[in-house]
């Protein structure tokens, strides 16, 4: 890879917050809404998450724009081919993306929420299950994992969309690469 493929690389996947959570029965997936090329902010409102599987599965992107619509795409396909399977669909999609000379080429984490469990897939193959029912992805990931981290263990009775909505927040305080402008999605 390049220096100026490793820049390009780097570039996009940082340049976003989204974070998972499963509590008190609920499942709840959020990002910010910056879109960014470079050091400019191109758009404040840019939504990152959605739900597939007709509303049964939460998707959210980190990375390149395009490159996540067509992991979107392959994702989906696999959860009709596997029926709704979100742990051997992630690790189709994960197999696709690592061995597909067209796939290997795509720049983005995904975060993705079921009743039953959260995901981060990968290009380099993996497909990581966090072990507290939090996930995070992006620039900001680390700061919103860490703040619902602290939510859960010191505030247990707070609902999901609470700690999504303020971890995104708490992000976008610290991170330049996120907003504020919030988009949450709850399986219902």
């Amino acid at each position: 890879m390049s220096e100026h493929d490793s820049s390009r690389s780097s570039n996009r996947i940082r340049s976003t917050t989204v974070v998972g959570i499963r509590h008190n029965g609920k499942v709840v997936l959020g990002s910010d809404g910056q879109a960014t090329m470079g050091n400019t902010v191109m758009k404040a409102s840019a939504k990152k998450v959605r739900s597939l599987y007709d509303g049964a599965i939460l998707s959210g992107f980190a990375g390149a724009t395009a490159d996540a619509f067509t992991l979107f795409e392959r994702f989906e396909e696999k959860l009709q081919q596997f029926g709704g399977n979100v742990t051997r669909s992630a690790v189709e999609l994960a197999k696709d993306w690592r061995t597909d000379r067209y796939l290997r080429r795509l720049e983005a984490l995904l975060a993705v929420a079921a009743k039953d469990r959260l995901l981060v897939i990968s290009g380099t193959g993996d497909v990581i299950e966090p072990d507290d029912e939090i996930l995070a992805i992006g620039s900001g990931g680390p700061f919103a994992l860490a703040a619902a981290r602290a939510m859960v263990r010191h505030a247990p009775d707070m609902d999901a969309r609470t700690i999504v909505e303020q971890s995104l927040t708490i992000a976008s305080e610290i991170c330049i690469y996120s907003n504020d402008t919030l988009t949450i999605l709850e399986l219902e």
